[in-house]
């Protein structure tokens, strides 16, 4: 499943599906990057490892790997 991630400020990341459907977010904190499956995401990412994670780069990757998809950082 391919995953839309969009900046909602500096520290969030929406996470949509292709559709435009809401699959949750990922907050930077203070300890790393921690992602937070929503709805109907949260079977498809079940496995995910929620983090925290030393960068995006690392929390998108592990999207990708556990959803056997794609994560492109929308510019929008």
């Amino acid at each position: 499943m391919d995953v839309m991630v969009v900046a909602e400020d500096a520290t969030t990341w929406l996470l949509t599906d292709l559709l435009g459907r809401a699959m949750g977010t990922i907050v930077q904190d203070t300890k790393g990057f921690v992602i937070s499956p929503a709805g109907e995401a949260e079977k498809t990412m079940g496995m995910v490892n929620r983090g925290p994670h030393l960068t995006l780069d690392v929390a998108l990757a592990e999207i990708e790997t556990r959803t056997r998809g794609v994560c492109r950082r929308s510019v929008s």
